[in-house]
C-alpha cells in the first residue's frame, strides 16, 4: 500500500488505457505540493478520474448483463467460470486500487494545498467531493479499504483498513463539508478553465455532491440493520436538498480537450472510452473493441420492450449485410461458431459518439432516478426536484435523459466495403460491411422517450407498473449501460433488480454470480499484517455491507 500512497499522480496503467505521457497527463508529488499550483493540480486530477471510471469495470459490464466475451477467443475462465484470484483482474478491477489510490493522492494533495488560502476553497471543494467519488468506487469494490491513514506515509507506512459502512458516513459529512465551503467562500478564486468538468460553475458542483450523497444515501436505505431508511445519511438528505441535483440539462461530464489523436503524434489523446472500445490512433479496433460484445440478456430485455436504445448501446453485427440486426452472446456459451464476432454486435454507437466525446462521470439520468425512489420512500420531498414534483415525473425525466445520451432514434446506414476495407465496385460481394450511424436530434429521441413509457409494459409504463421501485431500478440498469458498470451491479446486490443470468459455461463453479472480488495482489503483498485483519472473503457469500 505504501507504494501506491507515494506514486506520482498519473502512471496510468494497462487498466486505465495504456496511455503514453501527453498533454493529458500530470505529474505531482504530494511530498512536494509547491511544485505544482491548484489550477494544474486540478486539471490532472480530473483527467485521470475520467481515465478510472472510463476503463475498468469490464468484467461487471459481464455480471450486470450488459456484454459479453468474444467467440473469437478461448473462454475467458475468471469471467466465465468464476475462476478468479487476486491477481486475476490486476489490469482491470484489480489495477483500479492502484489507480485510484494514486489519484486520490493527487485530490488529497490539492485538498491540502487549497486550505493554505480561502482564495482556494472552490480548489479545495472540489477535491473533497471527488475524493468521495473516488473512495466510493473503492468501498463499493473491496468493501472495508484504508481511509482514515490513507494519506500519512510519513508517520504510518501501512495503513489499517477502516470499516466500509463507516467510510461511507464519512463521505457524507465530506460532502456536506464540500457544499458548506463553497457556500461561506462566495469571493474564492473561480478554478475556470482548469475545472474540466463545469468549467468553475460552483452551483453545478453543489448539485454533483449532492447527487453523490444521494447515491451513498440510497446504498445504505436497503442495507441490513442497523442501516436501512433510518440511517443518518438517509435521515440527513434533507439538511442539503435545497442546493439541487443533476438531472437532464446538467450532469457531470469531463473533456480536457480530446481530440482525434494521430498515430504519428505519439500521443494518446482521444476520450479514453472511445480509445479503449472505438480505435486507436491508427484508426484500427483496439482488442477490447473486437473483445467484449453485446450480453443477450440486455439485448432481448432493449427488443422485448420495444427500446430504440438497443440501436445506441450496441451495433450491427457484421455477417448480416445489409440487414441492422442487434445479436447478443448467452453469457457462458462456449460455442465458437454461433458466438464469433460477425454474428454478434459490438458495442454501439450511442457509447462510442467520437474521440472527443466528453466522460460522464455522473449521469443526469441516474440523479434522476435516484431522487425517484428517494420521492417514492419519503427520504426527500417534492421541494428538492423542482420542477419534478412526484416519482412518476422524476422516473420518465430519467428515461428521456437517457434517451437523449444514448442517441436512440439514430438511423444506420449500410455501407458494402470489400475484404480490405475499400467500397464495393460493380460485381464485387460485400465481406465486411460497415454501418454509417446518423444521430438523432435531441428532440426527436425526447419524442421516441415519451412513446417508449407510455407502453402498457410492465417496468416501462409507469401505471403499468405494480412495484414502482423495481420499475425505477429496472430502468436504471437500462440507463447504466455501458458507461457504469459498477454502478449497475452495486443495484443489483443491493437490490436483485433486475435478475441477472449466471453463466452457463459447464465449467462455471457455482450457479450464482459472484458478491465480491478479492483484493488486489498489490495489497497482499505490500500491506498483509492489516489485511489479515478482514475476514475472508468468499466470492459467492461474502458482500459489500449495503449488499442484500
Amino acid at each position: 500500500m505504501k507504494k501506491y500512497i507515494l506514486l506520482t499522480a498519473v502512471f496510468l496503467a494497462a487498466g486505465i488505457t495504456g496511455c503514453k505521457k501527453n498533454y493529458l497527463s500530470q505529474e505531482v508529488n504530494p511530498n512536494q505540493p509547491s511544485v505544482t499550483t491548484p489550477q494544474l493540480s486540478l486539471a490532472g486530477a480530473l483527467v485521470s478520474t475520467a481515465a478510472v471510471i472510463s476503463t475498468n469495470y469490464n468484467e461487471y459490464g459481464v455480471w450486470a448483463g450488459y456484454w459479453t466475451t468474444s467467440g473469437n477467443y478461448v473462454p475467458n475462465q475468471s469471467i466465465n467460470e468464476y475462476q478468479f484470484t487476486n491477481s486475476s483482474f490486476d489490469t482491470q478491477i484489480g489495477g483500479l486500487w492502484i489507480n485510484l489510490y494514486s489519484n486520490l493522492t493527487n485530490y488529497n494533495t490539492l485538498q491540502t494545498v487549497s486550505a493554505a488560502s480561502s482564495s482556494f476553497a472552490y480548489f479545495q471543494a472540489i477535491a473533497m467531493i471527488m475524493k468521495a467519488y473516488d473512495f466510493e468506487q473503492l468501498v463499493d469494490n473491496y468493501n472495508d479499504v484504508p481511509y482514515s491513514q490513507a494519506f500519512k506515509p510519513s508517520s504510518i507506512l501501512f495503513p489499517a483498513y477502516d470499516k466500509a459502512s463507516d467510510i461511507y458516513h464519512d463521505l457524507g459529512k465530506q460532502l456536506d463539508a464540500a457544499i458548506a465551503l463553497i457556500n461561506k467562500n462566495t469571493a474564492a478564486s473561480n478554478p475556470g478553465s482548469s475545472d474540466i468538468v463545469f468549467g468553475g460553475n460552483m452551483t453545478s458542483w453543489k448539485k454533483f455532491a449532492n447527487s453523490l450523497k444521494l447515491r451513498l444515501a440510497i446504498h445504505v436505505s436497503s442495507a441490513p440493520a442497523p442501516l436501512g431508511a433510518s440511517d443518518p445519511l438517509v435521515t440527513d438528505l434533507a439538511s442539503t436538498a435545497g442546493e439541487g441535483y443533476l438531472d437532464g440539462s446538467t450532469e457531470a461530464t469531463a473533456n480536457p480537450g480530446y481530440i482525434k489523436a494521430l498515430a504519428s503524434s505519439g500521443a494518446t489523446q482521444q476520450n479514453p472510452f472511445w480509445d479503449t472500445y472505438g480505435l486507436d490512433v491508427n484508426g484500427n479496433p483496439p482488442f477490447n473493441a473486437v473483445y467484449w460484445r453485446a450480453n443477450d440478456f440486455s439485448v432481448k430485455f432493449l427488443q422485448n420492450t420495444n427500446d430504440p436504445r438497443v440501436y445506441g448501446f450496441y451495433a450491427p453485427t457484421t455477417g448480416t449485410w445489409p440487414a441492422i440486426v442487434i445479436r447478443g452472446n448467452v453469457f457462458g456459451d462456449v460455442s465458437p461458431n454461433d458466438q464469433a464476432n460477425p454474428n454478434t454486435s459490438g458495442i454501439g454507437p450511442g457509447l462510442l459518439k467520437s474521440p472527443s466525446q466528453n466522460t460522464v462521470l455522473f449521469s443526469g439520468a441516474e440523479s434522476l432516478f435516484l431522487q425517484a425512489e428517494a420521492l417514492l420512500n419519503g427520504f426527500i420531498t417534492s421541494a428538492s426536484t423542482t420542477p419534478y414534483t412526484t416519482p412518476q415525473q422524476l422516473y420518465e425525466a430519467g428515461i428521456t435523459a437517457s434517451f437523449v445520451d444514448a442517441q436512440a432514434g439514430g438511423t444506420y446506414t449500410p455501407v458494402p466495403a470489400d475484404n480490405t476495407g475499400a467500397p464495393i465496385t460493380a460485381g464485387q460481394t460485400p465481406q465486411t460491411p460497415d454501418f454509417v450511424y446518423t444521430p438523432p436530434t435531441a428532440a426527436a429521441s425526447q419524442a421516441l422517450a415519451v412513446t417508449y413509457y407510455s407502453q402498457n409494459i410492465n417496468n416501462v409504463g409507469w401505471a403499468a407498473s405494480p412495484n414502482k421501485q423495481q420499475a425505477i431500478i429496472t430502468q436504471k440498469w437500462v440507463a447504466l449501460n455501458g458507461y457504469f458498470n459498477l454502478e449497475a451491479y452495486n443495484e443489483y446486490r443491493r437490490t436483485g433488480i433486475p435478475a441477472l443470468p449466471s453463466s452457463i459455461d459447464p465449467a462455471a463453479i457455482s450457479q450464482t454470480l459472484p458478491t465480491r472480488i478479492f483484493y488486489p495482489i498489490s495489497e497482499l503483498t505490500s500491506n498483509q499484517a492489516n489485511l489479515a485483519k478482514e475476514p475472508a472473503v468468499n466470492p459467492f457469500t461474502s458482500k459489500i455491507f449495503f449488499a442484500k
